[in-house]
């Protein structure tokens, strides 16, 4: 065990050093298949996405696989959907199986799906207009993934995941026909993507520090055309900043989280977020941005109530999102 924890953090050291040094290759708004970014929990939406180095429910799996290692429950599910702008809906949901209380790890599962509404076809033409219309089409995208979780120490914790990325979209029209049927071509993605991420307790109140790579994967296709998935790296600290001057954490707590993010397709930001909970119950929350040009503060607020053996909670987030249509996250959680 000892040797595994110590070959661990070297490992993630390593991979980090390399992704590193892919993200320093930048190409600003390159990537595809961004939807992998979108923040699709509500609590994590509203924290301003600063999520690394907090432990969670079974939406950890989105922002860091390792947050899901110290789940107590049997099984852990979160769901909902974001109303993303342009009428893009991202629906999700994430479960988690801790048998034996952990003591082998916590294995998980989660699924993102995309529905990009209804847009109109078109093809250039010699007519007036310069164009045909075509009806319309609808996109949609897809990501499955299992993630296993582990507590190595009382302070270290480990974990990763493996995701099915698939992007349809939908039927393009290569040519038109002399009898006026049309030849067409499906342009549709698939690949495998990674995630790999690490939390540490400090030992120091109860400051905790989290590392995360999202996205690690080849290059995607279409067609002739080839692009990279948002590979980012993030390095993040939180922190109950109440255990300064207060002892009783059951009755008040402040997270404080702040994310430190390096991505490969715009320039580093920082993201930091705030949550306070009363009486374990009721939680405000906001969070802040840095660098982004329309998305920049969230605010949001959970509920959380056990009931004997079932837990149950409900978040929602909101986020302007300046020129664009405001966002609005849902998420609804249960456990037993």
């Amino acid at each position: 065990m000892r040797r595994l924890m110590t070959f661990v953090p070297i490992l993630l050291v390593g991979l980090c050093v390399l992704t590193d040094t892919v993200l320093g290759q930048q190409k600003l708004a390159q990537t595809g298949m961004k939807f992998l970014n979108v923040a699709v929990d509500a609590r994590a939406a509203s924290l301003g996405e600063a999520f690394t180095a907090v432990e969670a429910n079974a939406a950890s799996m989105f922002f860091n696989p390792s947050g899901m290692a110290r789940t107590a429950d049997l099984a852990n599910v979160s769901l909902g959907q974001v109303t993303w702008i342009a009428d893009i809906k991202h629906n999700f949901a994430a479960a988690t199986v801790s048998p034996w209380q952990g003591e082998y790890g916590v294995l998980g599962l989660m699924v993102q799906t995309v529905d990009y509404g209804d847009l109109q076809g078109t093809i250039r033409s010699g007519n007036t207009a310069g164009y045909l219309d075509m009806g319309t089409f609808n996109p949609k995208a897809t990501m499955i993934g299992v993630g296993y979780a582990r507590a190595l120490s009382d302070k270290f914790a480990v974990g990763g995941a493996i995701k099915w990325v698939h992007q349809n979209l939908g039927d393009g029209i290569i040519q038109v026909l002399q009898s006026g049927e049309y030849l067409t071509r499906n342009d549709e993605a698939e690949l495998f993507a990674f995630d790999f991420g690490m939390t540490y307790k400090t030992g120091f109140k109860r400051l905790q520090f989290g590392v995360v790579v999202r996205n690690f994967s080849k290059e995607a296709r279409y067609i002739d055309e080839g692009f990279q998935l948002p590979l980012t790296f993030r390095v993040g600290l939180s922190m109950n900043v109440l255990d300064f001057v207060l002892d009783d954490a059951e009755m008040h707590q402040f997270l404080l989280a702040i994310d430190a993010e390096h991505p490969r397709d715009y320039p580093e930001r920082l993201k930091m977020g705030g949550e306070y909970t009363f009486m374990q119950i009721l939680s405000l929350r906001a969070g802040f941005i840095s660098r982004a040009d329309e998305q920049k503060f969230s605010y949001g607020v959970g509920l959380q109530k056990a009931l004997g053996p079932v837990g149950l909670g409900v978040d929602y987030a909101y986020t302007p999102f300046g020129i664009f249509d405001n966002v609005h996250t849902v998420a609804l959680k249960f456990s037993f």
